[in-house]
């Protein structure tokens, strides 16, 4: 792997950088201010749209697709969206700027990759205009859904629509005023062979019979104003036309989409990891305790030597993954993917803790995005598969090479 980047990425990375410096760290703490208050919840900064415009005349507008859509998308690989995907993950909220944020870039991946011309004429453009937003509806409450082949929700086919039962949660996007459409995970044949019964339909959001009941926080954050939302889908019609690729076809669609979105979180990770490192570095230069300077005790140089060697380490690990993806493809490379998705949000919170540790009090409240970054580190081992989905398939893959082999 050339761990050199081409001159066109590292101007992109500088540009970035650039726009972070000039655009988004100084008003950092007013948006995150904005989404955590009760009364603007579900209402969007008003600010976004500005933002949005200053980086789509950047250049800095759906890096995350691999290969180019039209005009929209500089069709960057895998490999060289890393460190640009690195950046947005220093803001939780900065990914929307640049049209870079989940759920949305799945589901235009999805579209772009499995999509009619009508549907992608339809939903995809305006998803990479950034006109709206979208929801993805997997996970169900009354079974395990790490086990994707559990859904439970029908499509059944009426004549010349699908009729959709079943009930959603952590809908990710489905609180958000600008959500227009959702794609359904369900059922068409629930006789067919295991990885064959599922579906996945487009679903706009005010087709009746679709239902928000609820938003769901993870530990008191809402994500505002995206958001998580429980639905509940009763007698939805649509169009036949709406169904992605074919009836059964929902398994294959979900695997080549979680691959690339795994790794995207992982990415960003990283950067919650890298600037949690900074502000603990920063803490430790300024505070002082017992007569000394809290960087001139030993345990506390002994942590930031720690967070440093984890945070490489798992960063030379996503980049390993996101290089295979890019010449072999997302199924070859699937026991990297599941090393870093078990590997990045660990790490992650072990670097966070320290950081809060050594903020002290600081640590855990609003003036530092210290908080929320553990929370969102805590909530992605479990987001596109837990943990143990990944350690079980990584170890049943490394047992069957290895047990071939005679000592």
């Amino acid at each position: 792997m050339n761990f050199n980047y081409t001159e066109k990425i590292t101007s992109l990375q500088d540009k970035l950088n650039a726009f972070f410096e000039e655009h988004i760290l100084p008003i950092e703490q007013e948006v995150s201010t904005f989404n955590y208050s009760a009364e603007n919840r579900w209402k969007r900064w008003p600010g976004m749209d500005d933002l949005k415009a200053k980086a789509k005349a950047a250049g800095l507008w759906n890096l995350f697709l691999p290969k180019s859509y039209g005009d929209l998308s500089p069709g960057l690989t895998n490999l060289e969206y890393a460190p640009l995907a690195e950046i947005m993950g220093r803001v939780l909220w900065s990914s929307e700027v640049f049209n870079c944020n989940a759920p949305d870039t799945g589901n235009m991946e999805v579209l772009a990759k499995y999509g009619s011309p009508d549907q992608q004429k339809q939903w995809l453009e305006p998803l990479m205009n950034g006109d709206i937003r979208s929801a993805f509806l997997m996970t169900e409450p009354q079974v395990a859904s790490s086990d994707a082949t559990n859904i439970e929700t029908s499509i059944t086919l009426d004549g010349d629509e699908y009729v959709i039962n079943g009930r959603k949660w952590w809908s990710s996007g489905g609180m958000d005023p600008h959500c227009k459409i959702a794609i359904v995970m369900g059922k068409t044949n629930p006789d067919a062979p295991r990885h064959q019964q599922q579906s996945m339909i487009l679903v706009p959001m005010d087709t009746p019979g679709l239902n928000v009941i609820r938003p769901l926080s993870v530990f008191g954050f809402y994500d505002s104003p995206e958001g998580h939302a429980e639905i509940v889908l009763e007698n939805v019609r649509v169009p036949k036309e709406n169904l992605i690729l074919g009836e059964g076809r929902g398994f294959e669609i979900a695997q080549g989409r979680l691959g690339p979105g795994r790794i995207h979180h992982c990415m960003r990770l990283i950067g919650m990891a890298q600037r949690s490192l900074e502000l603990m570095s920063q803490r430790a230069s300024e505070r002082i305790a017992f007569g000394k300077t809290f960087k001139d005790f030993s345990s506390i140089r002994q942590e930031i030597a720690q967070s440093q060697c984890e945070i490489e380490q798992a960063r030379l690990l996503t980049l390993s993954a996101a290089d295979k993806m890019d010449k072999e493809g997302n199924k070859t490379s699937k026991d990297l993917i599941a090393m870093i998705k078990i590997v990045a949000p660990n790490m992650a919170l072990n670097v966070i803790d320290r950081a809060m540790q050594i903020h002290g009090g600081k640590g855990v409240g609003p003036d530092t995005p210290l908080a929320h970054f553990f929370v969102a580190a805590r909530m992605l081992r479990l987001a596109d598969g837990p943990d143990e989905v990944h350690m079980y398939q990584l170890g049943k893959s490394v047992i069957n090479k290895h047990a071939k082999i005679k000592i």
